[in-house]
């Protein structure tokens, strides 16, 4: 596959600046004059700018230029770097042979066992990303962060891509949790359809309140798809649809740092971003650039095996009056996070481990005789 065929290259502009030595772009490699050696690479920034899944748009096809600009000022981080930028995908000539393009993409980078950075155009691109992973055989699991559920019957597709996953055949999404969403944006019939699939939700002000319990949602994503709606207007002024409140540019780097920690997130895209609605010194551009980049240190200070057999971890077993009569922890010595053991289902046609993280809560709701509610809904979807 000729995947330089998929990309326009970086514009001159920014790879012409000079840049000092300590800078991120410093320590990439990027597609200029040439398109980079991917041997030995492990992230690969995409830049978007398809913008048709919305009504109206002044100017989203910019906002990869924007915010790539902003990213390759800021300073080197801690890890070894081996990232390219692979400029932007050429949009196709209709939104769904984007869709297909982007499917394509991640097909061949996550087989090269590179992980894709999506960021730039609209939040119906998420869908193109959920289709890279529809010939890998096994079941995976979506998290989302935006202000609303994106699962409405009309408007456009940038309001419907969430429900076109969840009923996309061939099935393959094990879980779809969504954090952050604002209650007056969404209409409660959308909650009862999302309980009824026993999907995990935290509304804005619960994830406030309980932000170390995001952690574990987090750590479960294969990949994470975030619409800088979900961010206060006053920290991301230029979101396509931006609110009065929502998460702080804090929060939304934070959660891309637990994202980038997470060892089986395999990609992530950053949506929403539209320069026409920004301050005068992009400052939303600014916020995404810096997003990216603690996903990226996320990554490098990735820590645990995931082999729970291994001296890594330390094994709890908790005994309970009640069926199951025992529940079965690991902590990592290394992280100190922490992962409950699941039944195998031996019904399983895909290949699905049923370790499933949580957090040290559940092994003290289990130590009191109880079952965390995080294992009850865990055990309905291996059903």
């Amino acid at each position: 596959m000729n995947i330089q065929s998929f990309f326009d290259p970086v514009a001159d502009f920014l790879w012409q600046k000079k840049y000092p030595e300590n800078s991120f772009f410093r320590q990439i490699h990027w597609y200029g004059e040439e398109f980079p050696d991917l041997k030995g690479i492990q992230i690969a920034l995409v830049g978007l700018k398809e913008a048709r899944g919305i009504q109206k748009s002044e100017s989203v096809e910019r906002g990869s230029l924007e915010i790539r600009e902003k990213l390759y000022e800021l300073k080197r981080g801690v890890g070894p770097y081996r990232v390219a930028d692979l400029g932007d995908l050429i949009p196709g000539d209709t939104l769904d042979e984007t869709y297909q393009k982007m499917q394509k993409v991640g097909e061949y980078l996550m087989k090269q066992q590179i992980l894709p950075i999506y960021f730039g155009g609209t939040h119906d691109l998420d869908y193109g990303q959920y289709l890279s992973y529809q010939k890998m055989k096994k079941l995976v699991s979506l998290l989302t962060v935006d202000a609303k559920l994106d699962m409405e019957e009309e408007g456009p597709l940038s309001d419907q891509h969430t429900q076109e996953i969840i009923l996309h055949q061939p099935n393959f999404l094990f879980s779809y949790s969504h954090l952050a969403y604002q209650s007056f944006l969404v209409d409660p019939s959308l909650i009862n359809v999302v309980e009824k699939l026993y999907f995990d939700h935290m509304r804005l002000g619960l994830v406030r309140k309980e932000f170390k319990e995001i952690e574990p949602l987090i750590r479960n994503a294969d990949f994470l798809s975030f619409d800088l709606c979900a961010i206060q207007s006053s920290d991301a002024p230029g979101a396509v649809d931006p609110q009065p409140f929502g998460l702080t540019a804090e929060e939304a780097c934070q959660i891309c740092w637990f994202a980038g920690m997470n060892e089986k997130l395999s990609s992530i895209g950053i949506y929403g971003y539209e320069p026409y609605f920004d301050d005068a010194s992009n400052k939303t551009a600014k916020v995404s650039a810096v997003m990216i980049w603690y996903f990226i240190e996320g990554f490098y200070s990735r820590k645990d095996s995931l082999s729970f057999k291994s001296s890594d971890y330390t094994k709890y077993t908790v005994s309970l009056d009640t069926k199951p009569n025992t529940l079965v922890f690991y902590k990592s010595k290394r992280s100190g996070k922490w992962w409950m053991e699941i039944p195998h289902n031996e019904t399983e046609k895909f290949d699905r481990v049923s370790t499933v993280p949580c957090s040290y809560s559940d092994y003290q709701v289990a130590q009191k005789g109880e079952i965390p509610e995080r294992w009850i809904n865990a055990q309905i979807k291996l059903l």
